[in-house]
């Protein structure tokens, strides 16, 4: 079929017949801006990670793109199954997850006692944007992450996890002892 671009047109010769509908087309591909998908993000650390509790529940078929990631802060191991990561200048690595629908984040805010509409000391954790990097330190823009001052992690009996990296298997194994 000829394609029209401008006024060239390419090949055959110029058609008659159909020019008019062809011609159309062809501004409606050429004016037409093309958006570009944008997904959201999130940085998980803990129990949303792939191969963790919370991952099957809320991420499975909802995930578009899974990359090993780091982030700036500190974790905290807590006395209740799950991290909390704070603002720190340490390594804490996990994964940066994007998802088609921004719907996600209602669901994860739930999970991570979040409301954007109370004040921070009355949520478990808040969420914040923070930049994430690939295990080599490359710049992946950035992501939502759900962070708890040291504090309140401190006050409820968290641990500092200096290497910066948790899974819900090495916790059973620790207090299997």
């Amino acid at each position: 079929m000829p394609v029209c671009l401008g006024h060239f047109w390419w090949g055959a010769e110029r058609p008659t017949k159909n020019a008019p509908v062809l011609t159309a087309l062809a501004v409606a591909l050429t004016q037409r801006r093309l958006t570009v998908a944008k997904f959201v993000k999130v940085f998980v650390y803990g129990t949303l990670k792939p191969g963790e509790c919370n991952y099957e529940s809320y991420c499975v078929g909802q995930v578009v793109e899974v990359q090993p990631a780091v982030a700036h802060g500190e974790l905290f191991d807590l006395p209740f199954d799950y991290p909390a990561m704070a603002q720190g200048d340490r390594s804490v690595h996990g994964y940066l997850l994007s998802f088609a629908d921004v719907a996600i984040l209602s669901d994860l805010d739930e999970l991570e006692d979040y409301s954007p509409d109370r004040a921070d000391v009355e949520n478990e954790y808040v969420r914040q944007e923070v930049e994430v990097f690939s295990p080599e330190g490359q710049s992946l823009g950035t992501a939502w992450v759900y962070l708890m001052s040291a504090a309140r992690a401190i006050g409820m009996g968290g641990v500092l996890l200096p290497d910066g990296k948790w899974t819900a298997a090495e916790k059973a194994a620790e207090t299997s002892y």
